[in-house]
């Protein structure tokens, strides 16, 4: 496992490094310093051993067999350090550290015998070269000429040098190679660890957040970048608190969970639960915090549409209860106010008291009148209808409408298709258009203008009607399908009811898009049609279903 491919391409580029620091260093003694160096012979060895270096390099992409390659070298360097040692003086030669450098080379790139086999040659090789200059059987560059018995010190000196640096060295190398092995599984098995852990985060369907404890975001998997609609390149190094109109949650030791919101890409507010833990690591303490979060806006529009169903029944069974009794008793006060108003005697303050009893009692029956249509099943008559032409013919009346009232409120068309067919009852349809016209000519009773659109949804059809008036609330956009809810002077606060259940029993969504000072959107949302197609839905059968039940109650 120890990869001795890698230390030969370190070898035979060090080895280049080298030679060019020896050559510098003995050209710069020989400019300023008087030696017996023959500088022919000494740059000859250099270009020498150069060239068998760049034949090596040339040659490593090609030979695969690492070990033969490395004792080539290692043998070629003995001989080439030996014949660069004689030049620059044998026995007098600054260079004689080669030889324990190629050792600890050979000691890391191959087996550990070859360690004691190295400094065996270089033993062999620097005596016989001390040896054969002694006795004048090779010139010799030295300026002293030692004793037989001085010569055969230094031999052995260096012998026992070479086997110590032998010996340490390859303890040393024994040690590298377990420790290189050991890392490298080490690395592998934390890699292996850490592509679980990555696995594991990436794979949990709830948004994760990890912050620092500055709370700046450290990590997001895959799920928290869908919730908050950013990548996580984006989301990285920003404090998680202002992602958010709520505050988070806060924990100092123990586990905490809230709500939050967010504002997201397309304008809508979306609920989020998060819970919120420390990071802690053992040993390092506390590091920051894990926030989890899951969706909860769906849940929350489901619990409000429950709540006002809910209002809205116990509503119309009141309803029920009540408008029969008032209604007689109001008809009787109507036709007995009406009378009094023929009497030709009446005062002037007299005759104004009574229009203001008329005028109410009217009213007052327009109450009754949409309470009841409010609260009797509605029978619906379900077909195959174009919604266009249902808008054309809304919006044609209210144009007619506005221009005899002289009300500056142009009415804008923006249909994407000239055909929008869904299953539903033509005339309850005309009826929840006309209460969102009304609704946004209401809203700008200075003037504005009205925008209707037609647009495919994925298998829907949605149909938008937004002005240019002064927006509502949150609280306000919450209830506005509630009964008796009207912001309008006169208003019944009924007519969005009545609109909401049409809506239901179409099985159809309705909701309200507005910002103080930004116009209000009413968005309606049916299901697209097909040829095959002709079943009412579900939602109307059963509202016919009750109202039949109550009509025979």
């Amino acid at each position: 496992m120890f990869d001795e491919r890698v230390w030969l391409e370190w070898l035979v580029k060090v080895r280049v490094i080298v030679l060019t620091f020896l050559l510098g260093i003995e050209l710069a003694i020989t400019q300023f310093t008087p030696t017996p160096l023959p500088m022919r012979a000494f740059v000859s060895s250099i270009v020498l051993w150069y060239t068998i270096s760049v034949f090596y390099i040339l040659l490593l992409p090609f030979w695969r067999e690492n070990r033969v390659q490395a004792a080539v070298q290692v043998l070629t360097d003995l001989a080439l350090a030996t014949l660069l040692i004689q030049v620059t003086g044998g026995a007098e030669s600054s260079l004689n550290f080669l030889y324990p450098l190629i050792i600890i080379v050979a000691c890391i790139l191959l087996p550990r015998a070859w360690a004691y086999l190295t400094a065996a040659f270089a033993f062999l090789l620097y005596g016989s070269m001390l040896e054969l200059n002694y006795f004048g059987m090779i010139p010799s560059y030295t300026a002293s000429h030692p004793e037989w018995k001085s010569l055969q010190a230094i031999i052995f000196i260096n012998l026992f040098a070479y086997l110590m640096v032998a010996y340490l060295a390859g303890q040393l190398a024994t040690k590298l190679r377990q420790v290189g092995v050991q890392l490298e599984d080490t690395s592998g098995a934390l890699k292996d660890l850490r592509a679980l852990h990555e696995n594991i985060i990436q794979s949990i369907s709830g948004g994760i957040v990890t912050t620092g404890l500055d709370g700046h975001i450290t990590l997001v998997n895959e799920a928290g970048e869908k919730l908050l609609e950013h990548s996580e390149s984006e989301l990285v190094g920003k404090p998680i608190g202002d992602l958010f109109i709520d505050p988070l949650p806060y924990v100092s030791t123990e586990r905490t969970h809230g709500e939050v919101r967010k504002i997201a890409a397309n304008g809508f507010r979306k609920t989020f639960r998060v819970i919120v833990s420390t990071l802690r690591v053992a040993d390092r303490g506390v590091l920051g915090q894990v926030y989890s979060f899951d969706d909860l806006t769906e849940i929350r529009r489901l619990e409000r549409e429950v709540r006002m169903q809910d209002r809205l029944a116990a509503v119309g069974r009141l309803a029920a209860a009540i408008a029969h009794e008032i209604r007689n008793p109001l008809t009787s006060i109507a036709g007995s106010v009406r009378m009094l108003e023929a009497i030709s005697s009446l005062t002037d303050e007299q005759r104004t008291l009574v229009e203001i009893v008329t005028r109410e009692s009217e009213r007052l029956n327009n109450i009754i009148t949409d309470f009841l249509a409010y609260s009797r099943g509605k029978q619906y008559k379900f077909e195959r209808v174009d919604l266009v032409p249902l808008l054309e013919d809304t919006l044609t009346l209210l144009e007619n409408r506005l221009v005899n009232e002289e009300r500056g409120i142009p009415v804008q068309r923006r249909f994407s298709t000239d055909n929008a067919f869904v299953l539903a009852d033509g005339d309850k349809i005309k009826q929840v258009f006309w209460n969102f016209c009304e609704n946004a000519v209401r809203a700008m009773p200075k003037g504005g203008t009205l925008t209707v659109s037609v647009e495919a949804i994925g298998d829907d059809w949605q149909v938008n009607f937004a002005d240019t008036g002064p927006g509502m609330t949150p609280q306000q956009s919450e209830k506005i399908f509630e009964p008796f809810q009207s912001q309008f002077e006169g208003g019944t606060g009924l007519g969005l009811a009545i609109v909401y259940q049409i809506v239901q029993a179409h099985e159809g969504k309705v909701w309200v898009r507005s910002k103080p000072g930004q116009g209000t959107t009413f968005v309606l949302r049916l299901r697209r049609s097909h040829e095959h197609a002709l079943a009412p839905p579900r939602a109307a059968l059963n509202a016919a279903a009750a109202a039949g039940g109550r009509a025979h109650a």
